[in-house]
Parts: structure tokens; sequence; C-alpha cells
């Protein structure tokens, strides 16, 4: 048997009242209500930990080193009790035969019953051969442990789009998860990013514990929570944006200011995500807060997409016909005419007042 979320946290010394924050905390990252921390506590107290197994692909471990980092819930809290991390080759003791004997084990104890988390992707040209786990293709591993998990995780860009592995020309095949032979039919959760938001990778591990189902995806399977809303809508640059404020050269006064980094190539407009949000490094920063445009790395194709410092030239927002390159000298001429109109109104105003002498009027 098992033993439970709570069974562990008692076990290392944490009281109840750490584990009820603990609770609260991970239903804020969910972004829900403070209501739902009592079921969360319930689903602890009483569901036995998720086997996981961790698969490793063509990847560079930063969504790994992403996930050690959270802060809410702890990524601790998370490995050492709400999952049984029964596999991961990048932290777990056991290696060689050993190690790949657990994958076995896991498959076949566990039957679908157990995670599946994916981080980076297979290469499908000459068999798999570009990928060796254990004497064998990753393809074939991958497709081994998927077949009576209970869901799969694929952790960042590189297992949800394919990366830069799977970049023209793409020599070696380089595939994400969802699309590699006999899959596609598996209910998979997307985690976009390089890497994803350490907090965000914890929250769907918690979500899945706490409610024995997958969170609410949108259509390109990416749990809404996070990815509902483009990184621009919450960037607290936005107002700069919206007034025509733009940095035209690098260090210039309008980036020592703070303003818009649209035009030096900026893909907030185009990337869902969670970074001006949630933010980095426990919500201390993310990289336009940073002084550096967004550069899309969580859309599938963002490699592809031409430089990271081209500019977005489609973005009509200010009406139908108007965009961010034309606002600027928009926004100018409106407020010269606002100002002018002001006058007028001011002087009409003015030539009314009761006693004053109208144009023309006897002496």
């Amino acid at each position: 048997m098992i033993e439970t979320f709570y069974d562990v946290m008692r076990r290392q010394g944490i009281t109840r009242r750490s584990f009820l924050k603990f609770c609260s905390l991970t239903a804020a990252s969910l972004g829900l209500s403070p209501a739902f921390a009592p079921k969360i506590a319930h689903a602890m107290e009483t569901k036995p930990r998720i086997p996981v197994l961790w698969l490793h692909g063509l990847e560079c471990t930063c969504c790994s080193e992403s996930f050690i980092r959270s802060g809410h819930p702890l990524a601790k809290d998370v490995i050492l009790s709400m999952l049984s991390l029964d596999y991961d080759d990048t932290i777990m003791a056991a290696a060689g035969h050993n190690a790949e004997a657990i994958v076995t084990e896991i498959v076949e104890k566990y039957k679908g019953n157990y995670i599946l988390a994916v981080e980076g992707n297979p290469p499908l040209a000459e068999d798999g051969m570009y990928c060796i786990i254990g004497g064998k293709p990753f393809v074939d591993q991958l497709k081994y442990a998927a077949e009576s998990c209970k869901a799969i995780i694929s952790w960042g860009s590189c297992a949800s789009w394919g990366c830069v592995q799977a970049a023209k020309p793409n020599p070696t095949r380089a595939t994400p998860v969802h699309k590699v032979p006999g899959l596609a039919d598996k209910p998979i959760i997307k985690v976009p990013g390089c890497p994803p938001i350490a907090e965000v990778m914890t929250a769907v591990v918690a979500y899945l514990l706490t409610f024995d189902k997958l969170p609410t995806l949108d259509k390109q399977g990416r749990p809404q929570m996070f990815y509902s809303q483009r990184i621009h809508d919450k960037c607290y640059r936005r107002p700069h944006f919206d007034a025509g404020q733009f940095v035209e050269h690098w260090d210039d006064e309008a980036a020592r200011q703070g303003q818009c980094l649209y035009k030096m190539g900026c893909k907030g407009p185009t990337t869902y995500n969670a970074c001006s949000t949630v933010k980095w490094n426990e919500g201390t920063s993310f990289p336009i807060q940073s002084g550096h445009g967004c550069i899309g790395c969580s859309e599938d194709g963002f490699w592809d997409k031409g430089s990271f410092y081209d500019r977005l030239t489609d973005i009509n927002q200010f009406g139908i016909e108007a965009n961010a390159d034309a606002v600027g000298g928009t926004a100018a001429a409106v407020v010269g005419a606002g100002i002018a109109a002001h006058a007028g109104l001011t002087a009409l105003h003015r030539a009314k007042q009761p006693g004053d002498k109208q144009p023309g009027a006897e002496q």
C-alpha cells in the first residue's frame, strides 16, 4: 500500500498547521478560491501517492531544473510526498539495469494507475537510433511506458511541440509526444515553455492528485488555468503599448523608462503563458521585466518563426486598421486635437460667462 501525501508529511515532522497552509498555497497556485483548500487537504489525506515515470528524450534537462526550483508548492514536497517518483534518470540514485527494471515494475504493477511525465522528445529517423536509453531507442521506451499509463504530461516545448530539436530541417525527425504513432489517443497534458514555469508544473501535478482528472485544456491541449491569456494581456508594460510608447533601440531613453518592447521583437502579443502573472524565481521577475522581449518559447514552432528580434507586423489592437507601428503618430495627433478642442471649449465657456461683453454689444 502506497502512503498518502499526509502520511509522508507527518513522518517528516510537518505540523497540521503547516499542512493546511500548504493546501492553501496549492489552491492559490491553481487559481482556485480558498474554499478549495479543504478539498485539497482531504485528497492529500486519503489518496495514495501517484506512481510517476519521468522519462527523458532529446532535451537539455531545463524542465527538471525548473521543477526543482518551485516555490509554491515546494518541489521537495511534491517529489517526496505528493508523488511516488519511481524513475527519473536525472535525480534517481539507481543506474544501469537496476534503473531500467523500475520502468517494467511500475508498468506491470500499476497498470492504468501511474502518470507518465515526458521531458524531451523522441527522434524517429533511423528507427530512433539518435536517442538511446538503456541500449534501446527512446521511442520504444516511451511507447512501452505510455501503453498502460493513466495520463501523459508533456513537460516543456520539446515534448509539447518539438522545440529546437524539431527546428528545420530536423534531420533526426524529432517528434513531439502527441505526434508519436500510437500515442494520439492517450490523454495528454501539454505544459509548454522552455522551460515551463516551476509553479505551473507543480500545480498541474497537484490538480491531478486532488481531483483525479485532467485540468480543463484549451484546443491545443494546454491547461487553461495557465495558458488562457497572452503574456501581453497582463504585462505591466501594456499601458505603454496602448499609448504608443515604444523602445526603438536598446538602452535608449524609452528603454530606461520601461516602455513597451514590441518594436524590439517582443512576442508577448501572440504568446499564451503565465509569465506576466506567476513570473519566475518565486514570483521575482520574468524576461520582459528584466528588459528583454518575450521570444514566444511556449508557442508551437517558435524556433522557425524568424529572428527573436523581428517585429510582429500584424498586431491590430487599436481599431480595425491601426497597429502598433502606426499608433504612435495617431496617438500624437489625437492628443494634439484634444488640446485644440479643449482650448476652443474653454474660450467658448469664458465667452458665455455672466457679465462678459459679447462681441458687437453696445458700450
